[in-house]
This record gives structure tokens, sequence and C-alpha cells, in this order.
């Protein structure tokens, strides 16, 4: 079984593989099946990771969204014919550095 350090590990570097491909731009993201496929399989991952992570983890991390980042997880597995880009890239530029920041804080503590 896997430990909470270990999934905050799988997050973060789910987290570094989104951003080596959406580092190019918004641009790219949306003209490249092949880097959209990259992002969502790791938000996938990171979803998962946080779906798994102990009831005490999340309740000592209020200010980490957890019920939305799996609810993210649900709708990229669920709804994968009609996944909304902007949604997605919105994701990615605006929740993912908020999200790295909190588990780099957490870490140290495991």
């Amino acid at each position: 079984m896997r430990t909470d350090r270990e999934r905050l590990i799988d997050i973060l570097d789910a987290i570094d593989k989104i951003e080596e491909q959406t580092g190019l731009g918004e641009e790219r993201f949306r003209s490249d099946e092949m880097v959209q496929v990259w992002v969502v399989y790791h938000l996938q991952i990171i979803g998962e990771a946080a779906a798994r992570l102990s009831q005490a983890l999340k309740t000592n991390s209020p200010g980490v969204p957890w019920a939305d980042i799996v609810g993210m997880r649900n709708i990229v597995v669920h709804e994968y014919f009609g996944l909304d880009l902007d949604r997605i890239w919105s994701t990615v530029t605006s929740s993912l550095k908020p999200l790295r920041e909190e588990i780099e804080l957490l870490l140290p503590a495991l």
C-alpha cells in the first residue's frame, strides 16, 4: 500500500509532466491531441492519488480542494468524449501551481 508521502510525490510528478508539455503554451495544447491526452492522463493520476490519500491528511490540509481534485479526475475519466478544453487549460494554468505549493508544504511533515 502506498503511503500519503508517496501519493503526494505522485501528484508532484504528474504536475511536472503536465508542465513539461504545456510550457509551450495554449496554442500547442489546443492543436496537439497527444498533448491533450498527456495532460488528461496526468490529471487522472493527480485525482486518483488525491482520492487515495488518508482522511487524516485531507482533514489536516483544508486549504487543498481535495474534493474538487477528485471531481476533476471523475470528469476526465467519465466525460472523455465531451471534455472541455477550456476547463482543462484553466485547471492547468490556475490550479496546479497552488497545488504544488501546498503539497511542498505538507511533505516535510510526513
